[in-house]
């Protein structure tokens, strides 16, 4: 019986997570923990792990922090909604890296993956395994993210690049491109399947309204109960509100993003 340790901070992605493991056959959870805090404490009792599943992205930071801070010689399974990640990922004994949505199929691949490093049959140190996928997905052709966008104005199809987008604003079920001219398009996209288009490194979900480049964030000002309130440019007429929980990830995409 392998004995599973799950680190997501978002309730039902943990709990879809868990059915898909539990639906493995021959795995046990033995705790499903939230944020880098309680990860940190935990490992510190000394529990009998034999997989992780962790999700990169948590309510107080990434979770990396965990393991710099953490000696494991518990191998990872990481899950995250961004790919970029994935060389870091691979650099803290990741065994693997499934992107959100998580799929079944790829998930009993990522675990066969874990039987053969760590079957019975082990012919390889582990340090030698670990070095040989890094080198496999540093070869693996990078994901094209959309670098524009058709809209409509007027009688035209205009393109917008990639560049020219301050921000993504959803209203009454329509989805607008804010220019950083300032115009608006209407754009036949869900925010979700934005979140799917844009590169990660430059633009972010900020709330459920909200998708924003790292250049149309002017100021960020400290709010109520650990929020932060966002001016963006140009200015929006909506207030623009990211969460506490999401607040540590979205000051740590702006680090990230200030060294691209």
């Amino acid at each position: 019986m392998t004995k599973i340790l799950l680190i997501e901070d978002e309730y039902p992605a943990a709990e879809r997570l868990s059915k898909m493991v539990l639906g493995l056959g021959d795995t046990e959870i033995v705790a499903s923990l939230d944020s880098i805090e309680n990860s940190i404490a935990f490992f510190n009792t000394s529990p009998q792990i034999d997989l992780i599943f962790s999700d990169i992205q948590l309510s107080d930071g990434l979770s990396f922090k965990i393991f710099e801070q953490v000696t494991l010689q518990t191998p990872i399974i990481f899950t995250t909604s961004y790919d970029e990640y994935a060389i870091k990922a691979f650099k803290v004994k990741s065994i693997d890296y499934l992107l959100k949505p998580i799929k079944q199929d790829e998930l009993i691949q990522a675990y066969k993956k874990y039987k053969e490093l760590f079957g019975k049959t082990e012919n390889q140190d582990y340090s030698t395994k670990i070095a040989s996928l890094l080198q496999e997905i540093s070869q693996q052709k990078p994901k094209n993210y959309q670098q524009r966008f058709l809209v409509k104005h007027q009688e035209q199809l205009i393109p917008i690049t990639q560049e020219q987008i301050a921000y993504f604003y959803s209203a009454n079920k329509m989805v607008c491109l804010i220019s950083k001219e300032g115009k608006q398009f209407l754009v036949d996209y869900t925010l979700e399947e934005l979140e799917d288009l844009l590169n990660p490194a430059y633009f972010f979900r900020l709330n459920r309204q909200f998708i924003a480049s790292v250049e149309s964030i002017s100021k960020i000002h400290q709010y109520f109960h650990g929020k932060l309130k966002l001016e963006l440019e140009p200015t929006s007429t909506e207030e623009v509100i990211v969460s506490r929980e999401k607040s540590p990830i979205f000051q740590q995409w702006l680090e990230i993003g200030s060294k691209t």
